[in-house]
């Protein structure tokens, strides 16, 4: 299966200890985004952008790891056009405050 896992910078550790176990079972990772430093020009967001949008498009399973950044939101609805396969994960449960 290939997957693309969206997420934040805060996330970065966790999304790596994800990939890593998805990849231990064989499956492929679409694109690795927590390989890359912060983008700091236009021309870098562009660059990571397009890849990142292929990743979505190439991926079976789209992963939205919360909180996201501020592109996994936009991702996750490429990935809903596309009619791809979601998950969506938050490590704690939302109290009846937040939702």
């Amino acid at each position: 299966m290939k997957y693309y896992i969206a997420s934040s910078f805060q996330n970065k550790e966790n999304v790596q200890a994800v990939n890593q176990h998805l990849s231990s079972k064989g499956h492929v990772n679409t694109y690795d985004w927590t390989l890359n430093e912060r983008a700091n020009t236009v021309d870098q967001l562009e660059r990571i952008g397009t890849l990142e949008k292929q990743a979505v498009a190439d991926c079976d399973l789209f992963i939205l790891y919360l909180p996201g950044g501020k592109g996994s939101h936009v991702e996750l609805g490429l990935t809903l056009a596309y009619g791809k396969k979601v998950i969506i994960y938050r490590e704690k449960a939302f109290s009846p405050e937040e939702a």
